[in-house]
């Protein structure tokens, strides 16, 4: 079927694209700006158009000759959002009318019953509303709470949770929520494009588990292996105070923050499951709360960190991650990047960086290292004492200093795992990337998954170093390798002369 998505370069839909392709549709992509998708894995398979959904042009353009739209747009980031969203709806609904289209597919949120809506659940269902009445059979899933690193209301409970070791409890925490992996979201959209051609309503999606906040965040809680959150009732906290509060301990931007966490006032649970009556359930059943959370922490938990420098290789797991993820998802992982060019050979430059360690040295600030490999005996971990097995050569699983080899791809990645006592996870990755012109790009990453509070903290404290002992590695490291080379040129050169 020729598909149209609207919002690609959202949640959503950067993760839907994939799935409709692998299910061998022929998928159209409109974006206000084309240069966010530039990057994406399935640009190659797809079409893309520019375009705006409030413009009328644009979408007349972008519906010709498609059969089904999904429609996956929502303006929460903007102060007059409700009057955006409802132009864009009618702007799309009267396109798609006049081009032909057979189905439109809406994601939209569950809509509480006999109470007054927040503005963002009301502008969810006013949406609905409009496309229905389109003259398009549409299928409105309603979703509440989606778990998957990059939804916005699962980074507000990662950081919350992660964040927080006492929890603040306004009245709202004890409501009522159904949340849904985001894998299940994918699954029912795609599905809905062969819904039959009557059927023009809503449908409640949710996972097995009805569980209030307080409970999602414990349990987020456990399984990300932090301790139990202590609860304190803040009951005069209101959803508006909330939010500032959110924005004030989370990267969630306060445009999000708000509306978000004004819906939160509602218990939003599927009042029915009649979409079982067209579209089974997932393989195996509906994810599970806990098992969703430990997808979308899997990357991370299992120390998989990417060993290349771009997330292409994992955008096909929907719990993960993407490219076109605002900077603020994806969990809490520190980076330190640097990277420069050299002169230096990119086999010399190998060889410096596997011979790193032991008596070689961390071509850093020696005595920071000493005095972090002293600190780290002292408190029970292995300090700098197990030095390394072989001056030049390493190997996967062997231990470096404080550091395991966790992944070695000669001559142009090395990545360790610290083991050293840390509030949380620590990689470090050298990497080298050979030049046209026959030098090398040198790439060095320190990673930091925190582990609570305390991570947080430690990680901000040994910040103002960083200059000191990774831009000092970087130096050093380049410096060993242009002098190396230059070395080696010196003796060519003059073995050439002795032989003339």
């Amino acid at each position: 079927m020729r598909c149209v998505v609207l919002g690609a370069t959202g949640y959503i839909g950067g993760r839907l694209v994939p799935d409709l392709i692998r299910a061998g549709h022929r998928v159209r992509v409109v974006a206000r700006t084309p240069a966010k998708v530039a990057e994406a894995p399935w640009l190659d398979h797809v079409e893309v158009v520019r375009g705006d959904v409030t413009v009328a042009d644009d979408v007349r353009a972008a519906l010709a000759g498609q059969e089904c739209v999904f429609y996956l747009i929502h303006s929460l980031t903007r102060r007059d959002f409700a009057r955006i969203d409802q132009h864009a709806a009618r702007t799309v609904a009267t396109a798609a009318r006049a081009a032909g289209v057979r189905r439109i597919v809406y994601l939209g949120g569950i809509i509480p019953e006999r109470t007054p809506l927040s503005r963002h659940l009301a502008s969810r269902a006013e949406v609905g509303a409009i496309l229905r009445e389109s003259g398009v059979p549409t299928a409105e899933l309603r979703a509440a709470v989606i778990i998957g690193s990059g939804s916005a209301s699962f980074e507000t409970l990662r950081y919350l949770s992660e964040r927080l070791p006492v929890i603040v409890a306004p009245r709202w925490v004890h409501n009522r929520i159904q949340p849904i992996a985001v894998r299940d979201v994918l699954y029912y959209l795609q599905r809905a494009v062969a819904l039959p051609a009557d059927v023009n309503r809503a449908f409640d999606i949710g996972g097995p588990d009805v569980l209030t906040y307080l409970t999602m965040m414990q349990k987020y809680a456990a399984v990300a292996g932090l301790s139990r959150r202590l609860v304190l009732p803040v009951p005069a906290l209101t959803p508006w105070l909330s939010a500032q509060w959110v924005n004030a301990i989370t990267p969630v931007p306060r445009a999000l923050a708000i509306p978000l966490i004004e819906s939160l006032v509602h218990e939003v649970v599927c009042h029915d499951n009649d979409i079982a009556t067209y579209i089974p359930e997932p393989e195996g059943g509906a994810t599970h709360y806990e098992q969703a959370v430990e997808l979308a922490l899997a990357r991370i938990r299992n120390a998989d960190v990417p060993t290349r420098w771009s997330d292409a290789d994992i955008a096909d797991v929907p719990a993960n991650p993407l490219p076109s993820d605002p900077d603020w998802s994806g969990g809490s992982l520190y980076e330190d990047i640097r990277e420069q060019h050299t002169d230096a050979t990119p086999s010399v430059l190998w060889s410096v960086i596997e011979s790193i360690g032991g008596q070689n040295g961390w071509y850093s600030f020696p005595l920071a290292w000493s005095l972090r490999g002293w600190i780290d005996r002292v408190s029970g971990g292995v300090g700098l004492r197990r030095g390394r097995k072989h001056p030049l050569r390493l190997h996967p699983g062997e231990a470096l200093d404080w550091w395991r080899v966790e992944h070695i791809d000669r001559p142009r990645l090395l990545r360790l795992r610290a083991e050293m006592r840390v509030p949380g996870l620590a990689w470090l990755e050298l990497g080298v990337e050979p030049r046209p012109d026959g030098g090398a790009c040198y790439r060095q990453r320190a990673i930091f998954q925190p582990h609570g509070l305390a991570g947080h903290l430690y990680w901000k404290s040994i910040t103002p170093f960083h200059d000191i002992v990774f831009g000092g590695m970087v130096r050093n490291i380049i410096g060993t390798a242009e002098r190396v080379t230059a070395d080696d040129e010196f003796s060519t050169a003059a073995e050439t002369d002795a032989d003339q």
